[in-house]
């Protein structure tokens, strides 16, 4: 399931995170790997959020730091994010808004919450990404 965009203020592209549905952080394979729980706590939370769009990719390649995802919007960095969870989601929204609201998509570590001090893993420069 991907939550859809909300209706736009102004110009202001909105924010994607594409969350990995299949990483399992080492755990044993089950029906509700971490990272689709993780994905399911990210839906509810950015029902009530314009602007903030999820996605599900299958696959980021990241496992040995798994759960992973890639925060990205046009005109501003984008960033692979490793070392999350299902417990992690409302610090990740929290980091979401501050990437929303820089205008390079750059979140300083002192401007993120502590639980995510070690989750990026990787940037990419804003014309690769493009949209949805």
């Amino acid at each position: 399931m991907t939550a859809q965009p909300q209706p736009e203020s102004g110009n202001t592209p909105p924010v994607h995170l594409h969350v990995c549905v299949t990483c399992r952080r080492g755990l044993p394979a089950s029906d509700n790997p971490q990272g689709r729980q993780l994905h399911d706590a990210m839906v509810a939370l950015a029902a009530d959020t314009p602007g903030l769009v999820i996605h599900e990719v299958s696959c980021l390649a990241a496992c040995d730091s798994g759960c992973a995802a890639v925060v990205a919007t046009p005109g501003k960095w984008g960033w692979l994010l490793a070392r999350l969870g299902p417990e992690k989601a409302q610090d990740l929204m929290t980091y979401l808004t501050a990437y929303a609201a820089s205008r390079s998509g750059t979140v300083m570590p002192s401007r993120r919450p502590a639980s995510l001090s070690d989750m990026v893993r990787g940037r990419f420069p804003a014309f690769l990404f493009s949209g949805a």
